[in-house]
């Protein structure tokens, strides 16, 4: 075992529901001790801020411009991940921490035109925490031809080394839905699979005024509309094959919008499982066992529609020994160290960068 850090890693990734803070200890590679984690909700107030940012950000062509109400946001949110921070460190975890994985806030994902842009700033957060920040670990894949996403798949592979079976399908939903195929050898393949949260909780917020559809009660009242969902599924995306990912305003509503609100729910609900589902035509073996992490574990109706799909065993991350409100934070702590120690973080096989590469910049305290 290589010389053990502990690191701090910060996500809030596309959703817009808060943050995710996490505490570990890894060598980054093998050794990996989850220390402490805590969710830091935003309030109406502030996501209603980030969505006019995700607004700013559509006409982005220099990502370091921060145009309209960015600059303000991008502040706010540092100032929100530090306080998260030191939210984290009053629970009295003991030991220096050593690095911030600092995630920021995806505001426009576009491989294709080689940007991406977290908002976000390194520097100020190692300022106001008084320690070393690695933030902006997408860009270097980016610019060398890469999706910069998923990220999280090394991290997946650590932890999943504890599990009996193979090969395993690691699905984080998040704003997006994201899988790490890992196989008996270690192999890794991973993209975006469609759809995760977004678009549930974009109907929800448009619809109620509530940020999600609680434990999925809204789209278990109401019936899958077939032909939306099929006008959904022809989304130009799904005929990609992996390396691919997205960005969290890629799908649009429209084909719901006639519906009742639990009719759309649930027909949303239905195109974030089919989409994930469908994601097992680029696995060179069937997953034996699915292990989901991210807040759409917690939709019960979301969960079913998943298991009644992939047929195979499918468990929430806490039946797999996992966070799954953390294992995004943990991986932000976990590639954080890797950054420092000039370890890769993005493969051929999950990103499409032509040789694994490492990421990220360090802002010292």
């Amino acid at each position: 075992m290589g010389k053990t850090m502990r690191a701090i890693g910060l996500m809030s990734g596309t959703s817009m529901d808060g943050i995710d803070v996490a505490l570990i200890e890894t060598d980054g590679e093998n050794h990996v001790e989850r220390l402490a984690c805590l969710t830091v909700p935003y309030d109406a107030p502030f996501r209603s801020d980030l969505a006019a940012a995700l607004e700013e950000a559509l006409a982005l062509t220099d990502r370091t411009a921060r145009p309209g109400c960015l600059a303000a946001v991008e502040q706010e949110l540092t100032r929100r991940h530090g306080s998260a921070i030191a939210q984290l460190l009053a629970q009295g975890t003991g030991g220096d921490v050593d690095v911030i994985g600092f995630h920021g806030q995806t505001v426009l994902h576009a491989p294709q035109r080689q940007l991406t842009v977290q908002i976000g700033d390194g520097a100020a957060l190692a300022r106001h925490t008084g320690l070393d920040v690695v933030y902006d670990l997408r860009a270097a894949d980016v610019a060398a031809g890469g999706q910069g996403a998923p990220l999280a798949p090394v991290y997946h592979r650590a932890l999943a080394a504890r599990l009996p079976e193979r090969p395993v399908a690691v699905l984080n939903i998040g704003g997006v839905g994201n899988v790490t195929w890992i196989g008996r050898d270690g192999t890794l393949i991973a993209f975006d699979t469609g759809p995760g949260n977004a678009l549930i909780d974009d109907w929800i917020q448009g619809r109620t005024g509530r940020a999600i559809d609680a434990d999925g009660a809204i789209a278990a009242a109401g019936k899958v509309d077939e032909d939306a969902l099929l006008v959904l599924l022809t989304h130009g995306y799904f005929g990609q094959v992996p390396p691919k990912s997205l960005d969290r305003n890629a799908f649009s509503l429209d084909p719901v919008r006639h519906l009742a609100l639990e009719d759309g729910a649930a027909t949303l609900t239905a195109f974030t499982a089919t989409s994930i589902a469908r994601a097992r035509e680029h696995f060179p073996e069937e997953p034996k066992l699915w292990v989901i992490s991210g807040g759409g574990r917690r939709n019960r109706t979301l969960m079913s529609m998943v298991a009644s799909q992939v047929e195979s065993a499918v468990a929430p991350a806490e039946a797999a020994g996992f966070d799954g409100d953390a294992v995004e934070a943990e991986a932000w702590a976990y590639m954080a160290v890797r950054s420092l120690k000039g370890l890769p973080i993005t493969f051929p096989g999950t990103t499409g960068v032509s040789t694994p590469l490492t990421g990220g910049v360090l802002a010292r305290k």
